[in-house]
């Protein structure tokens, strides 16, 4: 029994410690944020390489999950006489959660991992030991660009998950299941409002920070080494999945609409 409780006072003494290393990580990058965008074609590089490289599975991702959604939910408000409602349920499931999500979870298995086994290679070949050598700042030159990258990109990528998702719900309503288009549409336009975008945007926002950071902080203190490499990419996806569910929840809880 005592085993027990010293291996988890250690384990419990190894969080903290990543914990608050984590901390300091992202405390150490608030300096630089303004800087950055003095420079940004290091930030443009760095959108292309992240999101606009994460397009073609965002935009699939979007349009299977709208049609996905369409089939269910169809027999159920078919039921109920509300088929027209496929559009306005669609685009609400999508706008305030799903959305920002699964294009969260997506970019973080698609950009996070190789932001890190990026940043982790270069750890791995002496890379950032060469650049504080000849003075030249990582966080600056490497870690920042990709977070400020990150951030923005995934924002934009849960928006066109999102639109995608309902032309995929109208593909499947309109043209399979009979529904009329004019009242698909209306349907949606009567029932998304602004509070639902602010929610999803504030929701893909989080998310980015989340993926981002955790990215670059698992290639920053990667192992030099192949294993250590494959360890980061593989905790960022891990961790980073954990805290967009984490975060989804905390964020429904405070923003759910009064009934």
């Amino acid at each position: 029994m005592s085993k027990v409780i010293r291996d988890c006072w250690i384990e419990f003494g190894h969080f903290a410690a990543t914990f608050g290393a984590f901390q300091i990580f992202s405390m150490r990058l608030l300096p630089y944020m303004p800087g950055a965008f003095l420079r940004p074609r290091l930030i443009s590089e760095q959108i292309y390489n992240i999101g606009a490289l994460s397009l073609v599975l965002i935009m699939f991702g979007g349009l299977f999950v709208g049609m996905v959604l369409a089939l269910q939910s169809y027999s159920t408000l078919a039921e109920f006489g509300q088929a027209d409602s496929i559009g306005a349920f669609a685009a609400e499931a999508l706008v305030r959660e799903l959305g920002p999500v699964i294009a969260a979870l997506l970019f973080a298995g698609r950009a996070g991992s190789a932001v890190a086994a990026e940043v982790g290679l270069m750890r791995a070949t002496d890379q950032i030991a060469a650049m504080e050598l000849m003075a030249v700042d990582p966080i600056r030159r490497v870690v920042v660009p990709r977070f400020i990258a990150g951030v923005i990109s995934v924002p934009l990528l849960a928006a066109i998950f999102s639109a995608l998702g309902v032309l995929g719900a109208c593909l499947v309503g309109t043209g399979l299941l009979g529904v009329d288009s004019g009242a698909f549409w209306s349907q949606i336009q009567g029932r998304i409002d602004l509070q639902d975008v602010a929610s999803g945007l504030l929701k893909s926002l989080v998310f980015g920070i989340s993926a981002s950071l955790m990215g670059v902080y698992e290639g920053y203190f990667a192992a030099p080494s192949a294993a250590g490499v494959s360890r980061a990419a593989t905790r960022t996806v891990v961790i980073t999945s954990v805290w967009i569910l984490l975060f989804d929840f905390i964020l429904t809880a405070l923003t759910l609409p009064e009934v």
